[in-house]
């Protein structure tokens, strides 16, 4: 029972890594949409779609729970900004084909959920670990002064969703119930973002009906693998779902440099190289780690 659990976890990861990793091919949709707008749409049809999700299973209790305390809603809105900047950014960068860049803050993340977990949580981590940490640092240096630009949308990326992460650990619902309340804390303010693009003739969504449909499906595509995610993490090992989790860039590395043929200069190369060698040594230490806690 437990190994057929398992298997269902690993094929709930790889749809929700697989699906994320394809996601520059879907926002590329949006063509003359900006990224804000698209934004707000996401954030209003994955209220509804989420809120159908919820009625057909049945779990309104926690979520009424949680809104009848709205003075212990405070990380909840921390996180629903944090992941509506992460949003946001990551569209843009598809819009703007700089996937790359998107591609590497996603690569950076893990490295970054280390990082605060040593700085905020005080957690003690292995000599190997501090290293990978830092050589990822070197990377963003590298980048920084050698070619002299400050790569703002990696940088964002991995430290909204690395910041996302440690926030979430704060909160006590579960993962559909969390993602709701997070959204619905979301949504007067698109509403209200919603409204005043249509009074000012700014709206893309009466456009024509393909826009209108993507806009409405930019909700439901982007909760499905959120919900697949959170059915692996039931499932499986943490340190799984973060071997996983390489699967997201390294999809989105090769779309940049396949389809959107984005220029992969030496410099930008070796950045890359920086930060593949330093998960190398993060990975390799967490499943030492492992291997050592099954040992005992």
């Amino acid at each position: 029972m437990a190994q057929q659990e398992a298997r269902k976890g690993v094929m709930y990861g790889l749809s929700a890594y697989i699906m994320w990793g394809c996601f520059p091919l879907y926002f590329a949709l949006f063509d003359g949409v900006p990224a804000w707008e698209v934004l707000i749409h996401r954030v209003l049809w994955s209220s509804v779609f989420l809120a159908i999700v919820i009625t057909f299973l049945k779990r309104w209790q926690p979520v009424k729970m949680a809104l009848a305390h709205p003075e212990k809603l405070g990380f909840v809105l921390g996180c629903a900004v944090l992941i509506a900047v992460n949003w946001g950014v990551y569209i843009y960068a598809v819009e703007s084909r700089q996937v790359l860049q998107a591609s590497l803050g996603y690569f950076l993340t893990p490295l970054v959920n280390v990082g605060l977990g040593m700085l905020v949580l005080k957690e003690t981590i292995s000599r190997l670990q501090i290293v990978a940490v830092t050589l990822a640092t070197i990377a963003i240096l590298y980048q920084l002064f050698l070619l002299g630009v400050v790569p703002w949308i990696t940088l964002v990326l991995a430290f909204s969703f690395g910041t996302y992460g440690l926030l979430r650990k704060k909160v006590a619902l579960d993962g559909l119930s969390g993602l709701f309340v997070e959204t619905l804390l979301l949504f007067p303010v698109g509403m209200l973002a919603l409204a005043a693009l249509s009074y000012a003739g700014l709206s893309h969504f009466t456009e024509n009906t393909a826009t209108m449909l993507l806009l409405i499906s930019s909700g439901i595509v982007t909760a499905i693998p959120l919900l697949a995610f959170a059915g692996a993490a039931r499932r499986l090992r943490l340190s799984t779902v973060g071997f996983l989790m390489y699967i997201n860039p390294t999809i989105q590395f090769l779309i940049a440099l396949l389809v959107f043929s984005e220029p992969l200069s030496p410099e930008k190369l070796t950045s890359f190289i920086m930060i593949w060698t330093a998960l190398a040594i993060y990975s390799w230490s967490a499943w030492n780690g492992r291997s050592k806690t099954a040992a005992q």
